[in-house]
């Protein structure tokens, strides 16, 4: 007995396919999996019948012959509220997924929460993705440490993992440099005593941006290790820094904050204290985001291309999967834009 369905026109098959070119069932399988002993007239002929049925490949047939999911995982391990706080990792994934539009990479976004990375890790190794693209990875957390062995993976920032032997591949931005820059404008500027708001030293842009502070100052004479002060990247993180500084009574006319939150979080104890800026405290961050182009004053900050850092991420992971050739570190300039806060 069988049963008509009316009202859905029929799902388009591969048998379909093969009926409509001519060829056999095996032939189109062997067309849409893009293998080369086809000649170029079948290939034709089985496009041709594709678009005319508007038949679309089942993903999951095409995983299991080619061991190919065609998706790329972007893991981010932090807190959720810290992902949709920043605006870093908005600029991440607007540049991954610019990249993999023009691809046939499927983009899959995963929050690995830093205290239960299990889950994470066992579905990147179960197969499911072809690589990985790991974002604001911590020194301590040891998920990601050997996880390149299995899959293609790609780091933003060198990665800080134990046993790390150079042999990852990552896409970075030259974070040394541009707060080097920082110092020398404030220099420029005749600031004399520069303190700094340092990120996270277990992760790479927090460990960096120190260091060139720290060469920077040495090289001008206009700072030490009592101007130091650390904040997690979060506008309470900088406001809280700052505060230790300023009382901490030494003598201070300008911060540079390890990013832009930091920065516009030390306004807030700036101004607590009646301090004015920059006329008493020239004030600069480090991202080039919405915080500071909302601030008052504006807010001078280094400009770190994320967008065009997700975009390299991506094509260098790509590159990887697909056996290309590629450098193994990727570095983005960074350039500094002077605006009214220093």
């Amino acid at each position: 007995m069988t049963t008509e369905l009316t009202g859905s026109p029929a799902v388009p098959t591969l048998e379909m396919v093969a009926a409509r070119a001519g060829v056999s069932r095996a032939t189109v399988s062997r067309v849409v999996n893009s293998s080369p002993r086809v000649s170029a007239e079948i290939v034709r002929a089985v496009q041709t019948a594709i678009d005319e049925l508007n038949y679309v490949p089942n993903r999951a047939a095409r995983s299991l012959a080619s061991r190919h999911t065609e998706i790329i995982a972007l893991v981010i391990p932090e807190s959720t509220a810290m992902v949709f706080a920043d605006p870093f990792f908005a600029s991440i994934v607007q540049g991954v997924a610019m990249y993999l539009a023009a691809t046939e990479y499927t983009l899959n976004m995963l929050i690995a929460v830093e205290s239960k990375p299990e889950k994470t890790r066992r579905y990147l190794m179960g197969g499911n993705v072809d690589g990985a693209l790991i974002v604001s990875h911590h020194s301590g957390d040891h998920s990601w440490a050997h996880l390149e062995k299995s899959l293609p993976v790609v780091f933003a920032g060198r990665p800080l993992v134990p046993d790390f032997s150079g042999g990852s591949y990552y896409v970075g931005v030259d974070d040394v440099a541009g707060e080097r820059g920082v110092i020398e404008h404030l220099v420029t500027r005749g600031r004399r005593s520069v303190a700094v708001i340092a990120g996270p030293q277990d992760m790479p842009p927090g460990l960096d941006r120190l260091k060139g502070w720290r060469d920077a100052v040495r090289e001008h004479g206009v700072g030490g290790e009592e101007l130091v002060e650390y904040g997690d990247f979060t506008l309470e993180s900088g406001a809280d820094a700052m505060r230790r500084l300023l009382d901490s009574g030494v003598r201070i006319d300008a911060v540079a904050a390890a990013n832009d939150q930091m920065a516009v979080g030390a306004y807030a104890a700036i101004r607590e204290r009646g301090l004015r800026i920059p006329e008493d405290i020239a004030v600069v961050g480090f991202d080039n985001n919405y915080f500071g182009l909302t601030s008052t004053p504006s807010l001078t900050t280094v400009h770190q291309p994320s967008v065009e850092l997700g975009t390299a991420m991506a094509e260098v992971l790509v590159k990887l999967i697909e056996g290309e050739p590629v450098e193994q570190a990727t570095i983005l300039p960074t350039h500094l834009i002077v605006r009214d806060s220093s």
